[in-house]
């Protein structure tokens, strides 16, 4: 295998590890957005710790997500000298919730969670956009 068929290989490969991580964040992230609408219409513990819950694990996915990346960068280095990706992940505000369980703070909660869900799916765009690019080179080469 040539050395350049092979940086591709391993530059797909770090997408694709990206990109399990991003669509388990983005699951995740939906998943505490519906819990979140349920907090403010219904409220209550439950509500709240099943949504921060959710949070977390999110926060996990984006975590491994930020380290894939990172590899997936250093690969596409190797490949063609790309600019890179990056995806900004902020923490949650996620123990103030539990605390201060009030519409309000429910409300800024759900848009710190429509905001990380909206870097994911950009994040996911990119890195499948790349991802295709490098499909159509390794075919064409």
């Amino acid at each position: 295998m040539k050395r350049q068929e092979q940086e591709l290989a391993e530059a797909l490969q770090a997408a694709d590890d990206a990109l399990e991580h991003l669509y388990a964040a983005q699951g995740q992230l939906r998943s505490a957005g519906n819990w979140g609408l349920f907090d403010i219409v219904a409220g209550g513990f439950l509500a709240s710790a099943v949504k921060r819950s959710k949070m977390k694990d999110a926060q996990r996915e984006l975590d491994a997500a930020r380290s894939a990346l990172a590899v997936f960068v250093r690969e596409l280095h190797d490949v063609e000298g790309a600019d890179g990706v990056h995806i900004e992940t902020d923490g949650f505000v996620s123990a103030i919730d539990l605390f201060l369980d009030n519409p309000f703070v429910d409300l800024y909660v759900q848009t710190q969670i429509d905001s990380a869900r909206e870097r994911v799916a950009a994040a996911i765009e990119q890195v499948e956009e790349i991802r295709d690019q490098l499909s159509r080179r390794r075919a064409s080469s």
